[in-house]
């Protein structure tokens, strides 16, 4: 087997298909929009106190460097994270495995086309940086290699590191689902943590890091230690030259371990890889619901069997029958919602709705309703994306008023989920007559799954859910963060009547997809 040509064509299949994807395009889109908040100035690096550099050729570099290592190490892990998955859905998996390929072979080359996609979307913010240089530069010097170095020594490692993860993601079965999609955003806010305790981190960020501290306290030796990159009207009030990262061999050779750490995270993947056999995969759940599923279907051949020359009946169906049963329909999407889940679950939400109800602080409370509005967001990201997993859509579709029953039945459901899980805040605020507060908790309340209902409707997914959510979660609320506190913990933060609005907006937006599916389904 040539594997140099089949190597190729893997990659190349691969890439075409990523690249003609919509959300392909909405990620280079929300990059391109980061590279105009750096030439706008939204988005800076600020160093020491009130540090910037100024706009030479190493300065671009690093920032627009910085801004893809940070957004594409986290948006491009969901993007690239259903390679394994589609040659499932596809059957092309089943073709694969018919072929001597070893498994060793197979996700070092996932690993290394899920590389050229986030690959592509650097090239792309290198030509903007070259851009910015010229619209932006206070230093009007152009050096290409100050410019584009820390693109090929610092995001490209970060991206390769990336593409493994979401191999080695794929290969579990405990990561490989919603769980896996949760859990990746606090191991990228750790890792990216890790280059302020002074430890080379994957995204690169202790290059720059003590790069730019070392030539700051040369002009100013108090200084303190401080590297943030944000995104705000907040600017740097002063600034000082950077000259870029003095390149060493040793450095070099840093950055480039990095590579060598994600094909090996690549061949550790191999390991779990069930090469597309379910049997050799280990998964107790799924074992469970083989034997399960085995057994329905053992029963249900049985009564085929048994009444196979019995005359069948339809029963018309009654018009009385097509209403007044919303209530039975809210428990049936709800415990759909909640099917599957471990007895566990249940005991730490019910510990997070205890918590919130008897704490007598309110700033514990607030902390509980932080995590107790997390917890649940596997089953909000069901929510609108069930039927196309699982390719129902022709019969929940084929029901009568589908359109008018059952989707307000899904929403109720995920309403009831909130209010089940953080309803203990709202009594609180509802005893003390905290009506301003009580106002926010409300339109957390239905804030939350609306947009859990919106997205899964739109994109057939849960991951995309999945993914904001969990972002938003801990930039806005977690943080108290204003305009982005959808749960309104504080008076500063909470924002009630956006959120409602929104709410409004996306359950309108909900109700035109749902149509558009029921009327093409």
């Amino acid at each position: 087997m040539n594997h140099g040509r089949v190597l190729y064509h893997l990659v190349k299949a691969d890439f075409l298909e990523r690249v003609r994807r919509y959300s392909f395009l909405l990620t280079l889109a929300g990059a391109l929009y980061l590279a105009y908040a750096v030439l706008e100035e939204k988005a800076q690096l600020q160093v020491g106190q009130g540090y910037r550099g100024i706009y030479n050729s190493a300065w671009v570099g690093a920032l627009m460097t910085v801004t893809a290592s940070v957004f594409l190490t986290l948006v491009g892990f969901y993007i690239v994270k259903n390679s394994l998955q589609r040659d499932v859905q596809t059957r092309v998996g089943q073709i694969l495995a018919t072929t001597p390929m070893r498994k060793s072979f197979y996700t070092v080359a996932k690993m290394i086309s899920n590389f050229t996609v986030l690959a592509a979307m650097v090239v792309v913010l290198m030509l903007a940086a070259l851009g910015m240089q010229y619209l932006r530069a206070e230093d009007l010097h152009l050096s290409l290699w100050k410019l584009w170095s820390p693109f090929v020594l610092v995001a490209l490692p970060a991206m390769a590191v990336t593409a493994a993860v979401a191999i080695l993601f794929e290969t579990l079965p405990l990561l490989r689902g919603g769980f896996g999609n949760v859990a990746y955003f606090f191991v990228w806010t750790f890792a990216l943590a890790s280059a302020v305790i002074g430890a080379d981190d994957f995204a690169g960020m202790h290059v720059f890091y003590d790069s730019m501290g070392t030539a700051l306290r040369k002009i100013d030796p108090q200084s303190g230690p401080s590297f943030n990159f944000t995104i705000g009207n907040q600017r740097p009030y002063r600034t000082f030259t950077w000259n870029g990262v003095d390149w060493t061999a040793h450095a070099v050779l840093l950055r480039l371990a990095w590579v060598a750490v994600a094909v090996g995270i690549a061949l550790v993947a191999s390991v779990f890889f069930h090469r597309f056999d379910p049997a050799r995969e280990f998964s107790l759940w799924k074992q469970k619901a083989q034997n399960a599923g085995a057994n329905g279907n053992g029963e249900a051949e049985r009564v085929a069997v048994g009444d196979i020359h019995a005359s069948v009946v339809l029963t018309p169906l009654q018009r009385s029958a097509i209403h007044g049963r919303f209530g039975q329909m809210v428990v049936s999407e709800l415990r759909l919602m909640l099917k599957g889940l471990r007895w566990w679950w249940y005991v730490v939400a019910a510990g997070l709705s205890i918590a919130s109800l008897v704490s007598p602080a309110a700033a514990t409370r607030q902390g509980v309703l932080i995590v107790a509005w997390l917890w649940p967001v596997l089953v909000w990201s069901k929510m609108g994306a069930r039927e196309t997993q699982h390719a129902t859509q022709s019969l929940i579709f084929s029901s009568p008023r589908a359109l008018y029953r059952q989707l307000p039945a899904l929403w109720t459901a995920g309403i009831l989920v909130a209010i089940l899980t953080g309803g203990g805040v709202g009594i609180r605020l509802l005893l003390g007559q905290d009506w301003h507060a009580l106002a926010a908790w409300i339109g957390g309340a239905l804030f939350i799954p609306t947009l859990a209902l919106a997205l899964g409707v739109w994109s057939g997914s849960s991951k995309p859910f999945e993914a904001l959510y969990t972002v938003w979660w801990y930039v806005g609320p977690a943080h108290y963060t204003p305009g982005l506190d959808f749960m309104g913990l504080t008076p500063q933060s909470a924002n009630a009547p956006v959120y409602l609005l929104a709410t409004i907006g996306l359950l309108a937006a909900a109700y035109w997809g749902r149509r558009v599916q029921a009327q093409t389904a």
